[in-house]
């Protein structure tokens, strides 16, 4: 049974110090027993929704999921996973009547070992074509067979194992008028109401979603979107739901988001956040992750009070992989994750909306906080424009590579490194393991060290170890 419980908890680092040795910055602190020492089990974000009858969900990079703290993650933390590309037209029919399985495969054979969810994207959309559909030259009899065969092939392979489909992806303009595709063009607008009858032969038990962006306040847009909705509905089209894409900017979330989505769910229609993210202009600062995190939260909070709303999606959720850098220049900082896979505020903004308690809660069964390693972080030598620092970590489990994380006060940095391939991204440093220590057995220990350029005054920091917190080591 998949543990609803959040292994990576956190905790303060504050044991005793080897003779001689002082606390990193200097921390003012007298050493705690482990009774008086903080401790929490952070509920994850899968829990923390479960308890409110909603998903939330992720999309997942295929090329990552080999990665471990990548997969560790999305594993841990999200119900529903939504394939970000290989579910796409292009990936999945590159040539006509050839269909390419291996990468839906996986994430249904990693959906499946994780007791999760399944979320298909996409079966009719503008984008992302194939070459031999783009360019091709099809009357509307064959285009629309074209889109029955592709829609009745993919679903029917996982028939009774995808729980959602988007049918039809961003089918509408600014100004609310149908977006001039090449569906549009072949087959005219009824092209959206075949799509849907198809997806129903082909899974009757899947719910079909029409999805879209820009739709998540009430504009000219989502009124396109409303009305289409009603009137098809009317007509005995088959769609279940409305998907709200809500790639969203920092300080403009729609004052009216709550509002739209209820219109929508008073049509009958279940709704959902399919692909969440708040993006920024870069650099990010403390001031802005609140703002963004508080905007998480408002989302959240959202679905929570529209009782036709089953979940939200973050488009991936991990900083390094966002799609916003690449498309909107200057952007970014957009998910709950870092680009070190550490969790950010935003993190907390969605799981406290949902009702978990950031440092808190019941740890209920299974390992304890930290239980998967213990780390000392200890001071060798400070002086006023400098310190040497010693880290030592002892695994629980055996290692073949590792990266351990934690986070240093603005303007500290790194100056030198040994044992270690070390980098520092703003305060978060990674530091990973070297050809000669990337193996480490059950039970032991690797160790690296470095010189910073400050000696101030600072609390130690948490450190993590491949995505995990570590407990303290004392003595």
């Amino acid at each position: 049974m998949f543990s609803q419980l959040r292994r990576a908890a956190v905790v303060v680092a504050t044991g005793v110090l080897l003779s001689g040795a002082a606390l990193h910055g200097g921390a003012q602190a007298a050493p705690t027993t482990t009774d008086e020492a903080p401790s929490a089990q952070l509920a994850t974000l899968r829990e923390a929704a479960s308890t409110s009858g909603k998903f939330i969900g992720t999309a997942v990079a295929d090329h990552r999921l080999s990665d471990a703290t990548y997969s560790g993650i999305a594993a841990r933390e999200f119900s529903s996973v939504t394939a970000e590309n290989v579910m796409k037209w292009e990936s999945i029919q590159p040539q006509r009547g050839s269909f390419n399985w291996a990468g839906p495969d996986r994430l249904m054979q990693f959906a499946q070992a994780n007791d999760q969810q399944v979320y298909g994207h996409t079966l009719v959309w503008h984008s992302q074509m194939p070459g031999w559909l783009a360019n091709g030259n099809f009357g509307a009899t064959e285009m629309n067979e074209i889109m029955n065969t592709h829609i009745s092939t993919v679903m029917g392979r996982y028939q009774g194992q995808i729980n959602r489909w988007d049918v039809v992806n961003e089918a509408f303009n600014e100004d609310g008028t149908l977006r001039n595709s090449k569906w549009l063009q072949v087959l005219g607008r009824d092209y959206i109401a075949n799509a849907f009858r198809a997806a129903r032969a082909a899974d009757p038990d899947a719910k079909l979603f029409i999805n879209d962006y820009n739709t998540d306040g009430i504009n000219a847009k989502s009124t396109g979107l409303y009305n289409l909705v009603r009137d098809l509905r009317a007509q005995g089209v088959p769609i279940d739901g409305v998907g709200f894409q809500s790639h969203l900017i920092l300080d403009q979330l729609p004052s009216d988001y709550q509002a739209n989505l209820q219109r929508f769910a008073d049509l009958g229609v279940e709704v959902v956040v399919t692909e969440l993210d708040i993006r920024m202009q870069m650099p990010s600062d403390a001031a802005k992750l609140e703002r963004q995190s508080q905007q998480f939260a408002r989302v959240v909070q959202a679905c929570l009070n529209v009782s036709g709303c089953s979940g939200v999606t973050v488009w991936g959720f991990s900083d390094r992989d966002s799609w916003v850098p690449g498309t909107f220049p200057g952007e970014g900082a957009a998910l709950p994750y870092d680009d070190n896979y550490q969790p950010k505020p935003a993190y907390n903004g969605i799981l406290t909306a949902f009702g978990g308690t950031p440092g808190g809660g019941d740890p209920g069964p299974g390992p304890g906080p930290g239980a998967d390693c213990t780390a000392a972080y200890q001071v060798a030598n400070r002086w006023n424009a400098g310190s040497v620092v010693d880290v030592r970590v002892t695994a629980r489990q055996a290692l073949n590579g590792w990266a351990v994380t934690f986070t240093l006060p603005a303007g500290e940095s790194v100056t030198s490194h040994w044992n270690t391939q070390l980098t520092q991204s703003g305060t978060t440093v990674t530091a990973r393991n070297v050809a000669h220590n990337a193996t480490i057995p059950a039970g032991g220990t690797l160790n690296f060290g470095f010189q910073t350029n400050s000696g101030a005054v600072y609390s130690a920091p948490v450190v993590s170890l491949n995505g995990t917190a570590c407990t303290a080591a004392t003595g």
